[in-house]
């Protein structure tokens, strides 16, 4: 079974994303390792959202529910956030509409500005951490994949998306009132990932020529290199944000990069700039919040960026939507006939074991020849293709035990129940493991 417990922009406040963000991502193969229903799992954590992905083996009606305890609490442990902050903050899918949010999610239509670049990509990396990790599954694999695939066809097949959109763009939009000449502004650019090449781009098409990086990791020789820009060391930092106009900062730094003390010591340097425009896209925060109040600092940050989202176009939106929606549909399908194979392979294994009985007594006669076992085959074939495919029509209206009754009824033959899966309504507060086995 397939459960998802999301956090996002929604219903959660940018404060406790930005805590999930740096240990929940962590979680899932001690969840895989230690759990006794989880058999998978895939966590996707982006600037706007935390999620965890989940696929259950529930051999009790209350597995998924106590999965999903598993997962806040270990969440919350490595995050350092109250449990029942978790609880209150996380909506709770189950079955069907997971496919759904997921595919949603990955196109673009969940996200703070609508259609945005970044979130596929992030999609995708999450899948490829859990595999490295070990904690996905074939299910998973199914969903994830399925949900880049409807990604590429939604911004392939509507508007959404089509501008290149994404935060970094609407930071850059609501900075243009403050920037006189962006061909003119001297920028620093702190980070070297994904996050800063998007940021680069987006200044360059902006007319920006002047950018300096400066990263906290080793990476930024090969990055300066390769984008053929200057570079900052620590010894030069203070001195090249008095002499910058507009701050990026697009780290991966689990820690503040750029604090109050950077800013007021810049501030009282010679030819220092009087005002400067600081941008956080950084989750968790690269700049501290306190550096607004440092004389001459504007900061937009994530939280300030996402109140000014704009409205999504509604005809390019609601045919994404109606995408996913068909997609999300084709996918459920696909898995409720999966749910049929069972019975369909006893079927054929039963009807071809009778064959195969007849065809030995016939040899033990003499009487069987190649041509007649071909024969007899084919037509074995052809008398189980109807009641196969009419297996896959019963599965997909929902009737698919009808099909498993038929088998025993008319023959004999019973395979393997499916487990039978109860959805979860809501999580209920967590009491503490010795109160609860109490």
């Amino acid at each position: 079974m397939l459960i998802c417990l999301t956090a996002s922009h929604r219903n959660a406040s940018f404060d406790l994303l930005e805590k999930l963000s740096i240990g929940a991502p962590t979680v899932a193969h001690t969840l895989v390792a230690n759990s006794d229903f989880i058999q998978g799992a895939v966590l996707l954590a982006t600037c706007n959202r935390f999620e965890a992905y989940l696929d259950v083996d529930e051999p009790l009606t209350a597995g998924a529910a106590l999965a999903a305890r598993e997962v806040i609490e270990a969440v919350s442990a490595a995050s350092s956030v109250d449990a029942a902050d978790v609880v209150d903050a996380v909506t709770l899918l189950s079955g069907d509409p997971v496919a759904e949010h997921l595919f949603s999610v990955s196109s673009g239509l969940e996200s703070v500005v609508v259609g945005e670049d970044e979130i596929a990509g992030q999609v995708r990396r999450a899948l490829q951490k859990a595999r490295d990790e070990g904690t996905t599954s074939s299910a998973l694999e199914r969903l994830f994949q399925r949900a880049s695939h409807t990604s590429r066809d939604v911004k392939s097949k509507t508007g959404v998306g089509a501008a290149g959109r994404s935060l970094v763009r609407l930071a850059l939009e609501l900075a243009e009132s403050r920037v006189t000449d962006w061909a003119q502004a001297k920028v620093l650019l702190v980070g070297t990932g994904k996050y800063a090449r998007v940021s680069l781009l987006a200044l360059q098409e902006r007319g920006v020529t002047d950018v300096t990086v400066y990263s906290p990791s080793a990476r930024i020789a090969p990055f300066t290199a390769r984008h053929g820009i200057g570079q900052v060391f620590g010894d030069d930092l203070v001195s090249t944000i008095a002499a910058s106009d507009i701050i990026v900062t697009a780290s991966q730094s689990p820690t503040v990069v750029l604090t109050a003390a950077h800013f007021s010591a810049a501030a009282g340097l010679p030819d220092a700039r009087e005002r400067r425009l600081v941008i956080d896209l950084g989750l968790p925060r690269n700049v501290d919040p306190t550096v607004a109040h440092v004389s001459g600092i504007e900061l937009l940050d994530l939280e300030t960026i996402s109140l000014h989202a704009p409205i999504d176009e509604f005809s390019a939106t609601t045919s994404a939507r109606a995408m996913v929606d068909v997609a999300a549909a084709e996918f459920t399908a696909a898995r409720t006939e999966a749910a049929v194979t069972p019975a369909v392979v006893a079927l054929r294994s039963h009807f071809f074991d009778v064959l195969d009985a007849e065809i030995a007594r016939a040899h033990a006669r003499g009487d069987s020849t190649p041509e007649t076992e071909a024969a007899l085959r084919h037509l074995v074939g052809v008398l189980l293709h109807t009641p196969s495919v009419r297996a896959r029509e019963l599965a997909r209206a929902g009737e698919g035990d009808s099909f498993v009754s038929a088998l025993t009824a008319l023959f004999g033959v019973t395979p393997a129940a499916p487990v039978a899966h109860t959805p979860i309504a809501n999580i209920a507060p967590i009491a503490s493991r010795d109160a609860a086995s109490a």
